[in-house]
């Protein structure tokens, strides 16, 4: 009996001991580092759209609310830059704008917004050379979306159409899951007359995107049969139609994912942003079709990356950014896929939009490790590199930040390298362990760029300045590597894709930076499928798990997401009724079968008002915890109001710093038998 207890005083020793060296190192790299209130208050540059002639800018920027003050979203402001002289001032302000667009003809800037006094979000134009904001076209329903006319008068628009009331002479409404949906419908004005009644643009089921051709006698035009979230991921189909008649003239047979739609300048050709087939994940090819309609062609087939956003530039010139692993590159290409060339490699950068002027100067949104989103003007010269435009967190330079890398290991089947970024800690020194977050993304088809990768539920900078390394896969089915690479996670669930997160983990142990003993993991949507699988099925190698709007049973996620069929286009490949075998499958493929393995405390949370993973998804793996694992320590979070992800700055900073508790209570310390730590989120006062 004495020879236990010096054991267990020996083991006490070591993890208090241990717990003061970390407490103690985490608060002197934490000083000068970034914490979730920075996070808290960053502005960000959302979008771009430089003048034809190129001498504006327009570019948005979001700013967050106070969170000490109201939960509520970020509002959206509209500034300008002269690039001749680089001066640049907020030109909106006073409320969030959408979808900025230089007015054709005109000398000023149209957006929409709702301002006191409006009934429904209208059209507004500002002119750049200055005055108010002058609303010139409502509707009586909010405006979704617009596009000029190249005359600078018409515009098509999208709206939904007014739905149907209920009858019923009782004051309460009953919700009727999934009928009386209201389509998006589309039209045509001229708000340069007034008093003119937009002309419906005759297409069943629901309108998303509108594009008039350069002589504005035709518009191409995208639909689904129905307003369902699942038909607007994987049926909607363009069609050309006649500005007189507002009627369809042709037909174009594309299948799949739909992203973007481009006339070529004669208006001869469309090249469509999309999937390459109805079981593509994504909307990263490159298709050419006549403007007549058919069926159209993929070019650049075998380009292992993906095309984020494409440009028409000339009749034999589309310029594109595109996602090339963990990179993101400015180039163009001709139509027939030929004459590929690069004009930036941004190897540090995230690039998240772009504008091109007709002389050739581009404009573009994106990050770096050093900061997140910004502006970017990049002239027309040979070899030109992009010049930073602004900077709306100077303060960042003040504080301390881990180094950034990208690395690059084999998956344990040696059928590819995988890609990811790995942030060191504040301060770190080689050969020193150090506690690991996995940050797993969503998807699966999505991937980590070499640029700002922080947020309020991403660990990154907060957790290097707590003294954690953040490592960041991204697995196979991942986007930005091709064709062979995103399809190659289909049919697997949980399976070699989430294999290759633990073979990262494995990579950096053995390069002498992960403490094998302090793993931990986490992330959202599908990367909380991770954290649940991580928790359970592979338990034994995590020490802490934080699961966000993630997946714990494939049974019930069928029968409760918005988004069934496109699970079974993209994702699974197969129905699981088919057989009692792959009933028995997608089960073996939930955390919730596997709980039995779970040693690894995890704090699970998830939106209330969630759709695409209901929150039963969360509730069924704290159940199964509690229930059949009540030792280990879990707890489950609901958000009121969110849904698949937080929007609103008071439930983005109670997250924030309900992760940093967990993870500091188990994966900083590695006792996985701490106390819970109090259930009140431990956001601290303002000063």
């Amino acid at each position: 009996m004495k020879v236990i207890d010096l054991r267990l005083k020996r083991t006490c020793t070591f993890v208090f001991a241990m717990i003061f060296v970390v407490l103690v190192y985490s608060e002197s790299v934490a000083q000068n580092g970034l914490t979730p209130l920075h996070v808290s208050e960053m502005d960000m540059v959302t979008s771009t759209v430089i003048s034809d002639d190129g001498n504006y800018v327009a570019y948005t920027v979001s700013v967050p609310a106070d969170p000490y003050k109201e939960n509520s979203g970020n509002s959206t402001q509209l500034h300008v830059m002269n690039l001749s002289d680089g001066s640049s001032k907020p030109y909106y302000t006073t409320g969030s704008v959408a979808s900025v667009q230089f007015r054709p003809g005109k000398n000023s800037l149209t957006f929409l917004t709702q301002r006191s006094g409006d009934n429904t979000r209208s059209l507004y134009e500002l002119p750049l050379d200055g005055g108010e904001a002058v609303k010139i076209f409502s509707h009586d329903r909010n405006l979704l979306s617009y596009t000029w006319h190249h005359d600078g008068n018409h515009i098509a628009f999208t709206a939904f159409e007014e739905g149907e009331s209920s009858s019923s002479p009782l004051p309460y409404k009953a919700e009727v899951f999934e009928e009386n949906q209201v389509n998006r419908k589309g039209y045509i004005t001229n708000v340069s007359r007034e008093g003119h009644n937009p002309h419906q643009i005759q297409i069943p089921g629901s309108i998303y995107m509108i594009e008039w051709s350069p002589d504005g006698s035709k518009l191409a035009v995208s639909a689904a049969p129905t307003p369902t979230v699942d038909d607007s991921f994987m049926a909607q189909q363009v069609f050309i139609v006649d500005y007189r008649t507002r009627e369809v003239a042709a037909e174009v047979n594309n299948q799949g994912k739909l992203g973007q739609i481009e006339w070529s300048p004669n208006g001869r050709q469309i090249a469509i942003r999309a999937g390459r087939d109805i079981n593509d994940p994504i909307d990263g090819r490159i298709l050419i079709v006549s403007a007549e309609g058919g069926t159209p062609e993929i070019i650049d087939h075998d380009f292992e990356g993906k095309y984020e956003q494409i440009k028409w530039t000339g009749n034999n010139e589309i310029t594109f950014y595109a996602s090339r692993g963990t990179s993101t590159v400015l180039g163009t290409i001709r139509p027939n896929g030929s004459n590929k060339q690069i004009l930036f490699n941004g190897e540090r950068y995230n690039i998240g939009s772009f504008s091109r002027a007709s002389n050739g100067t581009i404009s573009f949104v994106a990050s770096t490790p050093e900061h997140p989103n910004e502006l970017f003007v990049r002239p027309n010269r040979r070899n030109a590199q992009p010049e930073r435009k602004t900077d709306h967190n100077s303060w960042l330079a003040e504080l301390d930040l881990g180094k950034q890398e990208v690395i690059r290991y084999s998956a344990r089947d040696g059928e590819f390298e995988i890609e990811g970024m790995l942030i060191y800690p504040v301060g770190y020194e080689e050969g020193t362990r150090v506690p690991l977050i996995a940050m797993v993304h969503g998807g699966p088809e999505a991937h980590y760029s070499n640029g700002w990768l922080t947020g309020y539920q991403i660990p990154g900078q907060m957790a290097a300045a707590k003294g954690y390394a953040v490592f960041y896969p991204n697995y196979r089915g991942s986007t930005g590597r091709g064709i062979e690479f995103i399809y190659s996670s289909q049919a697997d669930l949980a399976g070699k894709e989430f294999d290759d997160v633990v073979d990262g983990v494995d990579y950096l142990i053995e390069r002498g930076i992960a403490d094998e003993n302090r793993i931990g993991v986490t992330g959202g949507s599908y990367g909380g499928y991770a954290s649940a699988w991580m928790s359970t099925y592979y338990s034994d190698r995590f020490a802490a798990a934080v699961m966000f709007v993630g997946i714990s049973n494939n049974l019930s996620k069928w029968g409760t997401s918005d988004i069934p069929d496109e699970l079974y286009l993209v994702h699974s490949r197969e129905r699981m009724w088919d057989s009692d075998e792959k009933w028995m499958d997608y089960l073996k493929r939930s955390p919730i079968y596997w709980v039995d393995r779970a040693e690894t405390p995890i704090l699970i949370m998830h939106g209330a008002e969630d759709t695409r993973v209901h929150p039963a998804q969360s509730l069924e793996l704290y159940r199964h915890l509690k229930v059949r694992r009540p030792h280990v320590p879990s707890r489950l979070v609901w958000y009121p109001g969110e849904g698949h992800g937080n929007t609103r700055a008071s439930s983005r900073l109670d997250y924030s710093y309900r992760m940093f508790q967990w993870f500091d209570t188990y994966l900083m310390t590695g006792d996985s038998s701490a106390e819970m730590p109090h259930w009140d989120a431990p956001v601290p006062t303002r000063d």
